[in-house]
């Protein structure tokens, strides 16, 4: 409901658009602002509850292999997920492969905080702000522009989707990361999604250079992700 009023929202605000040019500069400034104190609140012990120890050991080696180029098999706020550093083509192309996917359908990326959005989309449509704040569940937004990741995560208009991940391995790996993650579902294309971890094949078990410890004991179906498409001027588009 709440992401069904945000989008509404939206939409009324696309047909405002005149009337936000005027205010564009003044809110833009308290944006970043506001961003800029965030991504300092991130950072401090404070901010959350301290992560489990082994939570910490097993986002150091993800972490690890990441840079290094491997994929990984990690929890998300969603379904387990394969993963690699967003910015590398040779990482992206292992996953195209061990999924037997077509490159022709790009991977999503988690990020930890709204920074990394700004930092990885040219221009983010004021919008998008409201829906990420009301979304309900976790929710992968589209954006046109995008920026500083691998060209294989793109559609061929340019746009890629990114996802604020608010769970917190996930986040924290994110975090630690410093870059997006991709997040692709952990099987074979065409096969049915994993639900846990227990569902996961032994062939995408064996394809990937480390699977992560955390969480391997949940059984529960967790919830899909939305998918919404917002254009350069905050036109919107519900996929999923």
């Amino acid at each position: 409901m709440q992401l069904r009023l945000a989008i509404q929202n939206a939409q009324f605000c696309v047909c405002a658009e005149n009337d936000r040019q005027e205010k564009d500069a003044y809110s833009h400034k308290n944006r970043n602002f506001a961003l800029g104190m965030k991504e300092k609140a991130d950072i401090g012990p404070r901010n959350s509850a301290p992560l489990p120890e082994n939570w910490r050991e097993d986002i150091r080696q993800a972490v690890e292999v990441m840079r290094n180029g491997g994929i990984i098999l990690y929890p998300t706020d969603t379904i387990w997920g394969i993963g690699c550093d967003a910015r590398n083509d040779d990482a992206v192309r292992r996953i195209f492969q061990l999924k037997k996917r077509s490159d022709a359908k790009a991977l999503i990326s988690l990020v930890h905080n709204d920074v990394m959005v700004q930092a990885h989309v040219t221009e983010v449509p004021d919008v998008a702000w409201d829906l990420i704040e009301l979304a309900d569940r976790p929710l992968t937004i589209i954006y046109d522009n995008a920026r500083g990741m691998s060209p294989l995560l793109m559609a061929e208009d340019g746009s890629a989707g990114i996802r604020v991940t608010q769970e917190p391995f996930s986040k924290a790996l994110c975090q630690r990361m410093g870059s997006p993650v991709v997040s692709t579902s952990a099987n074979v294309s065409g096969m049915p999604s994993p639900r846990c971890f227990n569902e996961i094949s032994q062939e995408i078990i064996n394809g990937v250079d480390y699977v992560c410890m955390s969480r391997r004991e949940e059984t529960e179906n967790p919830p899909a992700s939305g998918i919404i498409k917002l254009g350069a001027h905050g036109e919107v588009r519900v996929i999923r």
